[in-house]
């Protein structure tokens, strides 16, 4: 009986161990779900009719999670009042929504969740989901469809809000900087949108890069897009326009002291001529310089310093004038900075620069000297901008040669007086073949001014060539690399790209891409056609 119950209790041992193992080694998950949340019920129903209700609830045949609703959501006719949505931050098998605003008569409403409905563990996108009901008696179902760009982005513009504004006998160009529009998409993910549920109507139809997402335009911080004419819904035609940045009115900011002799100006709008003159009594050695930031709506007012307890601008453009005050406080002026616009290498189509961080008051030539490797003398021509911080030293470059610059202490002298120490450059010229070439063949039916700009493989202008009329260009001495070009149709032929105007019902000037981008190597000559029409 002993040996049977050690061998009894032996298989059972034996046994659960078997059994353990095989537990443990029993494969868990299975294939990932890729299925988004299904629509169960809704209440009321969606395209309910005579609708009344202040609160809807959605069901799904999973736990979901509302992903980014608030810059998803679109709700179509605009409320005053956003209604509350509900779970937010947490997992639940159905959506609340709760109407604060109060709803019109006989109008279809939409609610377009876009992309922002997930399921709670893989995020899986239901996309475009929509909840629609109508409080009249039948459910608008008219659509508009098109596509929006922005001409200065080569990449896709997420995000653009288009809208329809009736066009009735109340309707003025105004009502877009006063009041949100009677219907709206968004383009989200990709450029192109469409408007459902519409009623027969005419109607403006405008498109906004809304900043602050208020559904009004704010020409200071929104891009804008519109259709010239006012548009008949039913139609059939697809609408493609461009938004683009206004230039708004000028306007200049209360300066701010950031350091003993540089005052800071914020501004909107152009300036080009803006005139600053300090009214508080200066000395008669005082110089002043106005420097533009690039890039930026800035500028610095550069001044000689000296005692006052307060300084006074008066800041004007044509019928433009405003006055400001400041206390000065500040006791640490700039040092001077000088840096060169090359380092190791001179490209044979480039001209070597300096820039300093000061504005510059003085040069003395006979301090600058530029030799090549055996000690020869190279005669320039020295070009100062005007902003007098950059300082070109133009010369007639030979490939393959070694250069030193030198700029000899106290060479450059600043606008606090400040001079530099002793500083020398070396730099290398390549030789043409290390070099190559892009022709560029512009075709158009019309006969109008181009500007034909070449970018680096990061969409950054590197050089432009204005024609006018098309034709080909060669962009030569190009360093090996991927390109891009870009055409303006420069309609005035003023040279630059202009904007447009929503009040002048003014287009931007067109801007084209080239389609792909243009692989170059050395010795490389590389002939393209680009057809604008």
């Amino acid at each position: 009986m002993r040996i049977s119950f050690f061998k009894f209790l032996l298989v059972l041992m034996i046994a659960s161990a078997f059994f353990d193992c095989a537990r443990r080694g029993t494969p868990t998950g299975g294939l990932k779900d890729t299925i988004p949340p299904v629509l169960i019920k809704a209440i009321p129903a969606t395209e309910t009719v005579n609708f009344k209700e202040k609160q809807i609830k959605i069901y799904f045949d999973e736990y979901i999670k509302l992903k980014d609703v608030s810059q998803k959501l679109v709700i179509s006719p605009p409320q005053k009042t956003n209604p509350i949505i509900t779970p937010v931050g947490t997992a639940s098998k159905f959506i609340t929504i709760k109407i604060l605003d109060t709803l019109d008569a006989n109008t279809t409403y939409s609610f377009n969740f876009g992309n922002s409905i997930v399921d709670n563990n893989e995020e899986n996108k239901l996309e475009n989901f929509k909840y629609v009901f109508s409080t009249g008696t039948y459910i608008d179902s008219l659509n508009l469809a098109g596509e929006v760009t922005d001409p200065m982005m080569k990449k896709t513009v997420k995000g653009i809000d288009v809208m329809l504004y009736e066009y009735n006998a109340s309707y003025t160009d105004s009502v877009i900087y006063k009041q949100k529009p009677r219907y709206i998409a968004n383009t989200l993910d990709s450029t192109l949108f469409e408007l459902t549920n519409l009623r027969a109507g005419k109607y403006l139809l405008i498109a906004l890069k809304d900043a602050n997402n208020n559904k009004i335009y704010n020409p200071e911080i929104d891009k804008i897009g519109f259709i010239k004419d006012t548009l008949t819904i039913p139609t059939d035609q697809k609408y493609d326009f461009t938004i683009f940045k206004e230039i708004p009115k000028l306007k200049v900011f209360r300066p701010k002291e950031v350091s003993k002799g540089r005052i800071h100006f914020g501004f909107e709008g152009n300036v080009t001529d803006l005139n600053i003159e300090l009214l508080t009594q200066k000395p008669g050695d005082f110089k002043s310089q106005i420097v533009f930031e690039k890039g930026k709506d800035t500028l610095n007012y550069w001044y000689t310093p000296f005692e006052a307890d307060s300084l006074t601008f008066l800041v004007t453009k044509n019928d433009y004038a405003e006055k400001f005050s400041l206390r000065p406080r500040s006791s640490k002026i700039d040092s001077l900075k000088i840096t060169q616009n090359a380092a190791g290498i001179l490209h044979l189509i480039d001209t070597f620069s300096i820039e300093t961080n000061t504005p510059m008051v003085n040069f003395d030539r006979s301090k600058i000297k530029i030799t090549t490797k055996d000690s020869t003398l190279v005669d320039f021509k020295e070009t100062l901008s005007k902003s007098k911080t950059r300082l070109t030293l133009n010369f007639d470059k030979k490939y393959n040669t070694d250069y030193n610059f030198e700029l000899k202490s106290k060479a450059i002298t600043d606008i606090f007086g400040l001079s530099n120490d002793s500083i020398v450059y070396k730099l290398k010229t390549k030789a043409p073949e290390d070099y190559g070439i892009i022709n560029i063949d512009v075709s158009s039916t019309k006969n109008t001014a181009l500007i034909v700009e070449l970018l680096n493989e990061k969409d950054v202008l590197i050089r432009l060539i204005k024609i006018d009329k098309p034709q080909k260009v060669s962009f030569n001495l190009l360093s090996p690399g991927n390109y891009g070009v870009r055409v303006t149709i420069d309609e005035n032929n003023n040279g630059i790209w202009d904007t447009g105007s929503f009040l002048d019902k003014r287009q931007p000037e067109v801007v084209k891409y080239f389609d792909k981008k243009i692989e170059l190597r050395a010795n490389w000559d590389v002939n393209e056609s680009f057809i604008l029409d």
